[in-house]
């Protein structure tokens, strides 16, 4: 077989592009190089530069080099971002998507995984989040998550596709150095970020109903999740079939015991400042992982710690 990855240089593409073509999979990426770059690449997969919105570059690149399956990355995913620019968010995300699925029911293509996002949730009041727990995008960029998700489906159905929509809880760590997230948008770079200006982290709320009052989050391994997409593209195909899971660890790490523990790992343990609520924080999200266990065969095997010793050397190597 031979996957297409789009958005395959980015911070998770390029660990999902390592994982398959480590475990003997032939992958060519497509990415605008927005947020990726190619020197993440694994050296042997060839990468084309262009855009999910486009039909023609997506039906040359699916025929001549006789793609069989699609992992799709491609996408805009700051929520404050969405909020401000839903159109884009819309025409970008869901356009895009609706754009590639067309060409890949006209090039016969048969296996198609979705990255999906915790975010099509919104703010459920539950301890553990199913997948049958009912979806409530608060923002924009959920709502194209979740718009995201029924299009494959309904695509998937119609061109007998089997199709895998993963939702991403919240991803951190590297696999590498060279690999790190080099953005400052996740809570782990935004505290190294901080620290490295000598500045206090910050906390957003400490009065939510949670045993320190900080919201919980649950925190997945970005190499775990490489190999989530490696278990969903080996998953077995029929004619078409759609499977949707949740990717986590299913346990809550509060806030305070994050800042705490990069504090230990960085040797900076300066206290945080507590500022007001963000609008829009769910008190406690944490995944129920046990149906990706029993129908992908996959399990988080990485810890909290392990997450924030590999971003942190990767932090080292990029902005030293």
């Amino acid at each position: 077989m031979t996957w297409l990855i789009t958005g395959g240089a980015g911070y998770i593409g390029a660990h999902v592009a390592r994982a398959m073509t480590g475990a003997g999979e032939r992958v060519v990426v497509l990415d605008d190089l927005s947020a990726g770059f190619p020197a993440r690449l694994p050296a042997d997969v060839e990468l084309v530069r262009g855009s999910a919105l486009d039909p023609a570059l997506l039906k040359e690149v699916l025929a001549g080099h006789a793609v069989t399956g699609v992992v799709h990355l491609a996408a805009h995913k700051q929520v404050a971002e969405s909020v401000a620019q839903p159109t884009r968010y819309y025409r970008e995300n869901v356009g895009g998507l609706a754009t590639l699925l067309e060409a890949v029911a006209e090039a016969g293509v048969r296996r198609f995984v979705f990255s999906s996002s915790a975010a099509v949730y919104g703010n459920p009041d539950v301890d553990l989040i199913t997948e049958d727990t009912p979806c409530a995008p608060v923002n924009p960029y959920g709502e194209t998550k979740l718009a995201g998700e029924w299009l494959v489906r309904a695509a998937g159905r119609a061109h007998g596709i089997t199709t895998t929509c993963l939702r991403y809880f919240n991803v951190a760590g590297a696999a590498a150095p060279e690999l790190a997230d080099t953005g400052v948008f996740n809570i782990v770079p935004m505290v190294f970020d901080r620290l490295t200006r000598e500045a206090a982290p910050r906390i957003f709320g400490d009065d939510y109903p949670t045993p320190d009052g900080t919201c919980v989050r649950d925190y997945i391994h970005v190499a775990d999740l490489a190999e989530a997409h490696l278990a969903a593209a080996r998953r077995p195909a029929g004619d078409g079939g759609d499977l949707t899971v949740n990717i986590g660890r299913g346990e809550g790490v509060s806030v305070r015991e994050l800042v705490t523990l990069i504090g230990e790992v960085t040797g900076d343990g300066r206290p945080a400042v507590v500022e007001g609520r963000r609008p829009g924080d769910a008190p406690r999200a944490v995944a129920s992982a046990g149906l990706a266990a029993r129908e992908l065969g996959w399990t988080a095997r990485r810890g909290v710690r392990e997450m924030v010793e590999s971003a942190w050397r990767g932090w080292l190597l990029h902005r030293g």
